[in-house]
């Protein structure tokens, strides 16, 4: 009995070290996951960009607006670390509020007038950002108090307020779009290697083509249903309100494109391999990566610079951005426009590298 388990043991062994692609990649995931999961939760969050006005009428800038101006801009949550605020000054009330609608700003500071009734500071945040809001609030006040003025702040959170599962819950629709496509699409694709069915597809009449088309096609439709299933569920669960029938139509056409973009990455990087371990490796790498970075769990603005740069080509970061404006803000194709986009030039990008890589492999 013993020896039958020495000698099998030694065969799994031998067989793990015989592989150091997988060696390797296991070794190296827990490395990453500390320097990429440390970095990317729990950093400090700096020049969060916030829009200052003065109320009107009269438009007379007052002792308060001017000092608190220049305090907010030097602001510091801790002398080690970067200004909090990025201020962008505004002379129209209304204007400021819409960028604060548009995205461009994440909140507004309305500081009253001399004849203001109750000489409250309005503070209008962007709610649907779980971490920001409370950072806007605390450096106001702080800046109030540095001048020693006793206004009170009368908080408005333009969204209502959102929890950290329905912030997260976004995230896990991209993850669902994600999983699907590399469990159920890429380790397919190798499986049908392994046993022989591509070999049968090319004695047939169907091109090669056609082959390509077929999977990548196969691959974005169930990936679609199960970012479409978990959106549904996300929904119940979390408790969200959708809008309009608008916004469900800009949600399903995010969650389409991002399912064509990843899938067609998916099939040209499962194109390389003929091992299922060491796609299981390489796409989990992957996987924390993206999704890492994409915002999912934690704002991008409180990440590094050296992982910011790495949401730039995030196909992740651009879908979570995207169905967050949809789902929590109600934002509409003028606020999207820039993540689609972004989203296209990925998958088109993305399934050009899929049929090179697999033809590659048909021939």
């Amino acid at each position: 009995m013993i020896r039958g388990a020495i000698a099998i043991f030694k065969r799994d062994f031998k067989k793990f070290l015989g592989n150091p692609f997988v060696l390797i990649f296991t070794l190296l995931m827990p490395i990453m996951y500390l320097v990429i999961f440390g970095n990317a939760m729990g950093g400090t969050i700096t020049h969060v960009p916030i829009a200052v006005v003065q109320e009107g009428p009269p438009f007379t800038e007052t002792p308060l607006y001017r000092s608190s101006v220049v305090d907010l801009g030097h602001f510091q949550q801790a002398k080690d670390q970067g200004r909090l605020f990025d201020v962008t000054v505004y002379t129209d009330e209304g204007a400021a509020k819409k960028a604060l609608a548009g995205g461009q700003v994440t909140g507004v500071v309305v500081f009253p007038s001399e004849i203001s009734s109750d000489h409250a500071v309005r503070l209008y945040v962007d709610s649907s950002d779980y971490m920001t809001p409370s950072l806007v609030e605390a450096g106001v006040q702080a800046v109030l108090s540095k001048s020693g003025a006793r206004n009170p702040v009368a908080v408005n959170k333009i969204y209502g307020d959102i929890k950290y599962i329905q912030f997260f819950g976004v995230g896990v629709i991209v993850m669902a779009i994600f999983m699907t496509t590399m469990m159920g699409g890429g380790i397919a694709l190798i499986k049908d290697r392994e046993m022989g069915i591509h070999e049968g597809y090319l004695v047939t009449p169907v091109k090669r083509s056609s082959i390509i088309f077929g999977m990548i096609s196969s691959g974005t439709v169930r990936a679609f249903l199960a970012g479409l299933i978990i959106f549904v569920v996300g929904v119940l669960i979390t408790g969200v309100i959708i809008r309009s029938l608008w916004d469900i139509f800009l949600v399903l056409v995010v969650i389409f494109i991002a399912s064509l973009g990843v899938t067609s990455l998916m099939v040209s990087i499962a194109s390389r391999f003929s091992n299922q371990q060491e796609y299981a490796s390489i796409t989990a790498f992957f996987n924390l990566i993206l999704f890492m970075t994409s915002g999912a769990f934690y704002p991008v603005r409180g990440m590094p610079d050296w992982l910011r740069w790495i949401t730039v080509i995030n196909p992740e970061y651009y879908s979570v951005d995207a169905l967050r404006s949809i789902i929590l803000r109600g934002q509409g194709l003028d606020v999207v426009a820039f993540d689609l986009v972004a989203l296209l030039v990925f998958s088109i990008a993305a399934i050009t590298l899929g049929i090179t890589t697999y033809r590659r492999t048909l021939e």
